[in-house]
């Protein structure tokens, strides 16, 4: 099976995603993750003004199938949540790039973001 690894973004071998603008980082969990977990019931997402920490769980996704931790990609102060993910976590699963974002980030460190991996890395990995 082939799944959507988008080229403008870098990932965490724990199958998150991230994508810069400005400032900002957003983060999700990839196309894989979502198809290996199945259908998304609830998804626990950080505060905003909450610091997160490069490789700690930042929240949790519960699916059908399991209950996952999710992995913070870098560390810094969190500045936006999905609040749609909370009324329609299906948004995961229908459009994990788009619609699925779950959270921003000002990271405190650029080298972070500069040591995941990049889109042939990481389709290398789930292949």
């Amino acid at each position: 099976m082939s799944f959507d690894v988008p080229t403008d973004r870098r990932y965490l071998e724990s199958h998150e995603w991230t994508t810069t603008d400005g400032d900002r980082v957003r983060v999700g969990i990839t196309d894989f993750a979502q198809d290996e977990l199945g259908d998304v019931v609830f998804v626990e997402l950080p505060e905003v003004g909450e610091d997160v920490t490069k490789g700690a769980e930042f929240g949790v996704v519960e699916s059908i199938k399991a209950v996952s931790d999710l992995v913070s990609p870098l560390s810094g102060t969190v500045v936006d949540v999905n609040e749609d993910l909370i009324d329609a976590p299906e948004l995961v699963n229908e459009d994990p790039y788009g619609e699925g974002w779950m959270f921003e980030v000002e990271p405190s460190s650029e080298s972070e973001f500069d040591a995941l991996l990049s889109a042939d890395e990481y389709r290398e990995r789930i292949e």
